[in-house]
């Protein structure tokens, strides 16, 4: 798994925690009444809706990159594998240069 991917998975994990988050908020302020609190829910639920159609897309991108890549890897394994050991090679000598 790249950094990129690692990086987008917890993207799109962070979301979904502000999108509970929001809708307990929603929740909470069910009681509340007064027209300040009700457009905000009305504006919240509004950007919740577009939060998990995005997170959806975004996870969706990301399974069919994830599966691109594997059929990448297994059509060229050794490729694949001199790849990431020329790229471990370096990593290792850049961060040996302290």
């Amino acid at each position: 798994m790249t950094a990129s991917s690692r990086e987008a998975e917890k993207l799109v994990s962070d979301v979904k925690a502000v999108v509970n988050d929001a809708d307990n908020l929603i929740r909470a302020t069910g009681s509340d009444l007064s027209d300040k609190t009700q457009e905000a829910r009305k504006k919240l639920r509004e950007a919740m809706e577009s939060a998990k159609a995005s997170v959806k897309k975004a996870e969706a991108k990301l399974s069919e990159q994830a599966k691109r890549t594997d059929k990448v890897v297994r059509s060229h394994p050794y490729e694949s594998i001199g790849i990431a050991a020329g790229v471990g090679l370096l990593v290792g000598l850049l961060l040996g240069r302290k």
